[in-house]
């Protein structure tokens, strides 16, 4: 049996290791970072040629089955494997860690998209600490605002006039976002509902601060995918 993971998730990886031992894998990355952690089994990077490409693909290399644990904003790739797996035939199940719960306290405000983010801060603060990722960031070029931005690469787009530029990876400690908010008196972050724990220390340090959180809603899972929420779930699936 092979199995195709469109990766770059800590939950890939997991899923991956899972399976490695007991049928073929073959993880396909982006390309996007620079030096990507490497889940076990066989690995590709880069992309495929839009959905007819991935078809392709699956076809040629007799895959027969295809978990999308790709990020949950990843909405480009998804919908994409679920045109790709409908073309081959070949089933497929979205790898989806579940979204942050807003708890009491929590100042959040809600946001369809990047811009419409960019357009929540105005009233705000000046001092934003922005985690979104260095992809969009041009959504954010015309702000007037200082941010912070943390990712883990450079980021290639226009950015804002004011920013200063963070390169970090995750798992974040919960002391260290505090220290990180007060030493750049954040008054607002900026972040996209990616759920999971590697990232959620923000969350907490903003509400003992009581600073707002704009975050960002993800895309829905394409029409018809059936989804799991652990690498657990996906690997009964997969061997089902």
């Amino acid at each position: 049996m092979h199995v195709l993971i469109l990766g770059g998730t800590t939950e890939a990886r997991a899923l991956a290791g899972l399976l490695h031992d007991r049928v073929r894998v073959t993880s396909s990355l982006a390309g996007r970072v620079a030096s990507p952690r490497l889940p076990a089994g066989e690995v590709r990077i880069g992309g495929f040629g839009g959905p007819e490409g991935l078809a392709a693909w699956l076809r040629e290399h007799a895959v027969d089955a295809v978990i999308d644990a790709t990020h949950p904003f990843a909405e480009r790739i998804s919908f994409n494997a679920a045109r790709a797996a409908a073309t081959a035939h070949v089933p497929l199940l979205a790898l989806r860690r579940p979204g942050w719960v807003r708890t009491e306290g929590d100042d959040w405000r809600d946001a369809g998209s990047l811009e419409e983010a960019a357009r929540a801060l105005h009233g705000l603060g000046d001092r934003v600490f922005l985690t979104t990722g260095r992809l969009g960031l041009a959504a954010f070029a015309a702000c007037p605002q200082w941010f912070l931005v943390r990712s883990v690469d450079a980021p290639d787009t226009p950015v804002p006039a004011r920013t200063e530029i963070l390169l970090d990876r995750g798992p974040f400690t919960l002391d260290g976002e505090r220290e990180l908010l007060a030493r750049h008196r954040i008054d607002v972050v900026v972040t996209k509902d990616s759920g999971g724990a590697a990232t959620a220390p923000k969350l907490t340090a903003a509400r003992e601060a009581g600073i707002p959180v704009v975050v960002v809603r993800r895309p829905p899972v394409p029409e018809g995918v059936p989804t799991a929420a652990t690498p657990e779930e996906a690997a009964a699936w997969v061997l089902r």
